[in-house]
């Protein structure tokens, strides 16, 4: 997703996107859904949330904030 999608969520939360960045905004979503906060955390390629929306762009931004 890009920004513009992310904040459209944001929103449906209330969440106050100024100034976020993507993984940050992302992983306060995921609080708010009552998911874990592991955006771009799957270092090691592997996750176990197989149904989670962010799943694509997780391990892009895993790969590029761990390499």
């Amino acid at each position: 997703m890009n920004m513009q999608e992310i904040r459209v969520v944001a929103k449906r939360f209330d969440i106050k996107t100024t100034g976020m960045k993507k993984a940050d905004l992302i992983k306060t979503i995921q609080l708010s859904e009552g998911n874990f906060s592991c955006f771009a955390s799957a270092v090691d390629g592997f996750c176990d949330q197989e149904k989670c929306v962010w799943r694509s762009d997780c391990f892009a931004s895993a790969k590029k904030l761990h390499s």
